[in-house]
């Protein structure tokens, strides 16, 4: 029995423990060492509560050879005992390759486990991905939010594997006879979540020493607390405010964290698309209620136009 395997095995219970029988649930495979030692984990826990895990690999077309990776990964999830969909997608690259690729994936996801009624979507990331989440955060200058890092429950999707390290699946895949696939992907230093991988934190550890991907995990963890808290408190605050036509005086009087999560909420409200607002946006707009000085309007994505008149600010979309 590989060592690793109580770990993972322990890491999906509370999961499953959730559901009830009967429930049916999808895990996203890749093929690597992560997706295998969570879908042996799963293979062996479900059946105990008389759940049904139903295995996704989305073959992204963008490698040569993906369709036949794509089938090794599902003859082993059929030596698991798990039925596998094998999703082609098309990526159409909008936002570079990796977030386009990623967009695609999760689209797929979505679609796959609304066809099979799924409860829930199993997804494999581990601790040390969590650590190159909050660096990369670091490295954007983002706020408490992103530098929180993936969440273990976002809607349907579940991370039961973020406090397992890659090592310890990859031992798992190697003492059970799972042979993981080495994506190219994740060796291309085009990518800069693999510079954070393979230079950044390897640097980080000969400097300050080991456990850096440990401290950033916990970091990510208490953060992702301070965040639940700050939306929390923003939430009441907006049930009682018109978004479209707020007083400045008012905002004034916010501590900023909560300002600049209405001034967002706001903007959002207004028609800006979904990701758009940057820290800078919100600066500009931080400015004519802090430091005004008769500055002009401010014009966002989406045609949003921002203006401070008669001590309120205005939003609306041209």
């Amino acid at each position: 029995m590989s060592t690793s395997a109580p770990l993972t095995r322990a890491a999906v219970r509370p999961w499953l423990e959730k559901l009830e029988a009967g429930d049916l649930v999808v895990i996203a495979v890749s093929g690597g060492a992560d997706s295998l030692a969570l879908a042996y984990a799963l293979s062996l826990e479900a059946p105990k509560l008389a759940i049904d895990v139903h295995a996704v690999t989305v073959d992204h077309q963008l490698q040569s050879g993906s369709a036949i990776q794509a089938e090794k990964t599902a003859e082993q999830m059929k030596s698991l005992g798990i039925k596998t969909t094998i999703a082609k997608v098309t990526v159409e690259i909008t936002d570079g390759l990796e977030a386009s690729a990623r967009k695609a994936r999760y689209g797929a996801l979505d679609r796959v486990s609304d066809d099979l009624k799924a409860v829930a979507i199993f997804l494999g990331h581990t601790r040390d991905d969590q650590a190159e989440s909050v660096l990369l955060g670091l490295a954007r200058g983002s706020g408490t939010r992103s530098l929180s890092g993936m969440a273990p429950l976002q809607g349907k999707y579940i991370r039961p594997f973020l406090s397992i390290t890659r090592a310890e699946t990859e031992s798992l895949c190697r003492d059970v006879g799972l042979i993981a696939w080495n994506d190219p992907h994740n060796l291309d230093s085009n990518f800069a979540r693999v510079r954070v991988r393979t230079d950044a934190i390897p640097t980080l550890e000969k400097a300050i020493g080991p456990g850096i991907s440990d401290a950033l995990a916990r970091s990510a963890e208490l953060l992702r607390h301070d965040a639940d808290a700050l939306d929390a408190w923003t939430k009441r605050e907006i049930q009682h405010l018109d978004l479209a036509d707020l007083s400045c005086e008012h905002l004034a009087t916010l501590p900023q964290a909560i300002r600049s999560r209405v001034i967002r909420a706001a903007i959002y409200a207004a028609g800006a698309p979904s990701g758009s607002i940057s820290a800078e946006h919100v600066t500009s707009i931080e400015a004519l209620i802090t430091a005004w000085s008769g500055q002009g309007a401010s014009y966002l994505p989406g045609g949003v136009k921002v203006e401070r008149l008669s001590g309120r600010l205005s939003l609306l979309r041209n």
